[in-house]
Parts: C-alpha cells; structure tokens; sequence
C-alpha cells in the first residue's frame, strides 16, 4: 500500500502495544460500534491493528488487516485499509504506550505425536481420501508451512492441517492458509481438510461451515499397532 508520498508504506519492526480508554467505530462493507471502555490497541509489525478486551483468549474485537495506514491525531486514530475502509479509534485516556522488538519467531513447534501424525499421513495421503497423493510437507506460504499439500482423485489440490486434538484456533490457521493459497492461480481451487485424532464439536461446526472437511484419524492404526481391548457382548 502507497502512502500520501507514493511511496510504499513501511512498518516499524516492533509490535506497540497501548492500554486505553476508547470507543471504536468500524465503518465499511459493515457497520460495527464498540462502546467506551478499557481496552488493549496492539499495532504489529504487520502493520496489522487490533483491539482486544479481557474477556477471550484470541479473537480481538476488532481489527484491520495489512495492508493499510495508521494515522494518528489528538485523541483519534483512523485505520484505513485500501478499499477505503475504516477502523475509527477514539482515545479518552491514554494508560501505557509501549513497543518492543521481538525479532524473528522460530515457529510453532509440534509435540512428539502430532509431527509423527504428520509424518505418518504424509506416508498414506490415501488416510485422508481415496486417490490422494502428497505433493508436499511444509508447503510454505506468506503466514507459515501448511503441513501437507495434496492432490486428490480429480487432481484438485487441499491443502491439509494436522492437530493431535482439532480445536477452533487450528481451524482459523487453516482457513488463512486456504485464503492465501486460493490466490495462486496455479493452485485454485484448493480445498481444505482438517485432520486430527479428536475434533471438538464447535471446531467441526466451525470447519463446515467454512467448507473444511474434517478427517478423525486413528494413531495406533497408522502405525501399525492393532488393538487388543476386551469387547463385552
């Protein structure tokens, strides 16, 4: 995005966070009012903007997307992203103001059984679908690796996320992955499956409404190990 001068914007390499007492217009496609209150600003290095309360683990209430500008006035800050939508911020009181450098994050680490899941189907894509075929582990994107990009029977490509337990969170990662990879021409379509040994109930919502098919996948089995329990007739 281009700022007043025609030149790219810039983002700082910090993430800002600001604790204060604000109201919140949204003003677009949709209408949105978040009345006053005490609420935490975190500007990333992104460029990205969001407003958070107390009261969720990871959602803000609020945001804007890169790419899109800052400008900051006495007591009001408008985000604008480049189809002129706005993100109106106004500022009562000011508690903390406070930007670090975090530097390069080394990404997110999986735990022993989830990698060897990932590992395992990428060994039998077939688990996933009848006629699949891996194209890739760690396929990167802007944002990150998906764990597996396959071709299905008809050749379409999915691209896969794999959790040992399939909760909400790993479901918005994966429907990120699908809006940036659906914008490679070489790829669109790209479907997408979650894959997990248990899926929560409002993840499976979640992952259907947004057309992510979910796959519950048995570990043991993958692995070759048969299971022995007592069956009680």
């Amino acid at each position: 995005m281009l700022g007043g001068d025609g030149r790219p914007l810039r983002y700082p390499r910090r993430v800002r966070l600001v604790i204060a007492k604000c109201s919140v217009d949204y003003v677009g496609r949709l209408s949105a009012h978040l009345p006053l209150a005490t609420r935490l600003l975190m500007v990333k290095a992104d460029g990205s903007v969001s407003i958070h309360a107390d009261d969720r683990a990871y959602k803000p209430l609020n945001w804007m997307s890169p790419p899109c500008r800052l400008e900051e006035a006495p007591g009001v800050w408008r985000v604008v992203n480049k189809a002129g939508e706005e993100l109106r911020i106004t500022l009562e009181e000011i508690f903390q103001d406070t930007s670090y450098e975090l530097g390069v994050d080394p990404g997110l680490r999986k735990d022993g059984v989830e990698a060897h899941l990932q590992e395992l189907l990428a060994a039998s894509p077939e688990t996933l679908g009848e006629g699949y075929t891996l194209v890739r582990r760690e396929y990167m994107t802007a944002i990150g690796p998906v764990d597996l990009l396959c071709r299905d029977a008809d050749q379409g490509a999915v691209a896969v996320e794999v959790k040992r337990r399939g909760e909400i969170d790993g479901v918005e990662q994966l429907t990120r992955y699908l809006e940036l990879l659906n914008r490679d021409p070489l790829l669109a379509p790209v479907a997408g499956v979650f894959a997990a040994q248990e899926i929560k109930p409002q993840a499976r919502v979640l992952a259907t409404d947004r057309g992510i098919r979910c796959v519950v996948v048995d570990y043991d089995k993958l692995r070759g190990i048969e299971r022995n329990d007592l069956t009680l007739f």
